[in-house]
């Protein structure tokens, strides 16, 4: 009978961890701004049909960076419960903390019971009628959970595009300003001053969406084309 070699908790927990940030860190970076106009969600996305970003409830979006299958499973699980949650009570019960708390257990209950943990990171915006009531919560593959402000920075060289993005973001902001921004900062280790249009897959949650959109629904997907002329407006 062969005897297994101990493992300290902690030292199986660093493994962990480490293997988690390495999977993530090879992922192309995600930036979500609140603006003026709302928030936009930009991601580093050449591909046309795998999607980062996409629509949880009337005014929730997701974003995401790591392995597709994870986090596609974690977005389509946030989607049943928002619906569940909203049908079974009210539309206004569906929160953006309700949803990040949620993701926060399911990952932390994969990280410390199975095998191997999921190596996403997450971000969960709500945009509200005023910019100080946006909420965007940042979650990491062992189930922390942070209260942003202003913006979020997940994946690849989060930190220098992160420092990019603090050093010029406002709340006045418009949501061209911000889309410049975001691709000025994700940028940062290529030869070019900004991404094209084409390499990114972009979003927003447009503030007011009743009384400008005349629907509930807050998000919408932006094409390259709608990408090109937000980048040729004055921010």
């Amino acid at each position: 009978m062969t005897q297994q070699f101990y493992v300290s908790p902690e030292q199986l927990m660093k493994d962990r961890a480490d293997f988690a940030r390495k999977g993530i860190a090879r992922g192309r970076s995600v930036v979500v701004i609140s603006c003026a106009n709302g928030i936009a969600l930009i991601a580093e996305n050449p591909s046309p049909s795998l999607h980062k970003i996409g629509e949880i409830y009337d005014k929730i979006a997701f974003a995401a960076v790591g392995k597709y299958n994870e986090f596609e499973s974690l977005r389509q699980a946030g989607v049943r419960y928002a619906d569940v949650r909203g049908y079974s009570y009210d539309r206004e019960d569906v929160t953006a903390r309700g949803l990040a708390s949620v993701y926060a257990q399911s990952l932390g209950a994969v990280f410390t019971a199975e095998q191997k943990p999921f190596e996403v990171e997450l971000a969960v915006a709500e945009v509200g009628l005023l910019q100080e009531q946006d909420h965007l919560y940042r979650l990491t593959f062992d189930g922390s959970i942070a209260d942003e402000n202003g913006f979020v920075v997940m994946g690849g060289l989060a930190d220098q595009i992160s420092d990019v993005v603090k050093g010029a973001w406002e709340p006045e902001l418009t949501l061209a300003g911000a889309m410049q921004l975001a691709l000025r900062a994700l940028a940062t280790d290529k030869d070019v001053d900004e991404l094209p249009a084409t390499a990114v897959e972009a979003a927003v949650l447009y503030r007011a969406s009743e009384s400008n959109r005349g629907s509930r629904r807050a998000f919408r997907r932006l094409l390259p084309e709608d990408m090109t002329r937000l980048l040729t407006e004055e921010s």
